[in-house]
């Protein structure tokens, strides 16, 4: 074994919600640089990644949500497909792990339209749906933002390729079909109300799932790295669309968190990706979950 690569069991994660079914799916992971950040010197980032017992520079955890109940399946998100690198795309294999197949899944619930959560929608080069049942539903001010040439002309080089152009590839063959229902604030499936939280992209959305006495939200990109931006609530993203609002949308998040004692489900909190949230003075903090064998 010496010198070998180990394989991990498969990144799958059961918990039970009321009569909803929640499984976290690992679709992998990304190793950033300091420069992710616009508003925190490196030193600090280091000091507090040290703190954590993290490795620096960061590594952004990408998650994916399963929500099956009444018969059906949705997924918050679909993850990156191979456009993200090879420590990613690793959905489809924890997806034949979780018993989870691609023709089952009846929605797709897109937080945005970053690749790391909407590029497993279509395999751009044969224009096949991924989920060939699956309806999208995706926040129009996404819609608006990504399908705008304006925008996307006055965007760098690297946006319009990786967020304008990567975007539509993946949207288009469901718009064509009519399989893609845009939405605003408003309970989108039964128990699934949409959170929309402006700033990081101009439609970024999470989604309080109920279901008898228990609640959580799918908070998609409100913490990009949770050690800094629990630490530091005010520090952006370089890839941020407007970074004040980001912010302020983030603050209103953990807000509601605290207030309603809602259970956690991050994007880029660090697998499986549920965790409740305490506040300790000035900053916040997550406690992943303890571990049941069964449901």
């Amino acid at each position: 074994m010496k010198g070998e690569a180990i394989a991990q069991v498969p990144a799958v994660y059961h918990r039970k919600l009321g009569d909803v079914l929640v499984t976290g799916l690992s679709d992998g992971y990304m190793d950033m640089g300091y420069d992710i950040f616009r508003n925190i010197p490196e030193d600090e980032v280091k000091e507090i990644m040290a703190h954590e017992h993290r490795i620096s520079p960061p590594r952004i955890s990408i998650n994916v949500f399963a929500l099956r109940f009444g018969g059906k399946t949705y997924l918050v998100d679909c993850g990156s497909q191979h456009f993200m690198g090879p420590t990613c795309g690793r959905l489809a294999e924890n997806f034949a792990a979780a018993g989870i197949a691609p023709e089952s899944v009846n929605g797709i619930l897109l937080t945005h339209v970053h690749p790391d959560h909407s590029n497993g929608l279509t395999d751009v080069e044969s224009g096949r749906l991924l989920f060939p049942n699956a309806e999208v539903f995706v926040h129009q001010a996404e819609l608006d933002h990504w399908y705008d040439d304006d925008a996307m002309a006055k965007a760098t080089e690297r946006q319009r390729l990786r967020y304008f152009k990567w975007g539509r590839d993946q949207l288009d063959p469901y718009i064509k079909l009519d399989r893609v229902q845009t939405f605003k604030d408003e309970e989108i499936l039964p128990g699934i109300t949409a959170v929309p939280c402006p700033g990081h992209t101009p439609g970024h959305s999470s989604f309080v799932v109920s279901s008898g006495r228990e609640s959580m939200i799918v908070w998609g990109d409100t913490v990009h790295v949770p050690e800094i931006q629990l630490a530091r609530p005010n520090v952006a993203m370089q890839f941020d669309t407007d970074p004040e609002l980001g912010v302020r949308s983030r603050q209103r998040i953990f807000d509601m968190v605290l207030a309603d004692d809602l259970l956690v489900a991050g994007m880029h909190v660090h697998f499986p990706g549920l965790a409740h949230m305490r506040r300790e003075g000035g900053h916040y903090a997550v406690t992943a979950e303890q571990w049941a064998y069964t449901l």
